[in-house]
């Protein structure tokens, strides 16, 4: 990849739940994990995060904040799926 993805203005933050954060969220948002919007391993984002926390197992839960002037902060949550 020659760029990060990350690095643009228009793509917001994107950060790798440990697992027991992961469960909290869950439990806090009372849904499972197949309830979860999905992201899938080819996405550009999530191969970048495999060059920081290496590989991402299919079933891990990513954040994305998303920083907005009318909105505010919106948190969303996203589930790895396979290619």
């Amino acid at each position: 990849m020659k760029f990060n993805v990350l690095q643009h203005r228009l793509v917001p933050e994107h950060r790798l739940l440990a697992d027991d954060e992961a469960e909290r969220v869950l439990k806090a948002l009372r849904i499972t994990k197949d309830q979860l919007p999905k992201i899938k391993k080819a996405d550009p984002v999530i191969q970048v995060l495999e060059r920081v926390h290496g590989p991402i197992a299919e079933g891990r839960i990513i954040k994305v904040t998303r920083i907005s002037e009318t909105a505010g902060i919106s948190e969303a949550y996203r589930l790895v799926i396979g290619r």
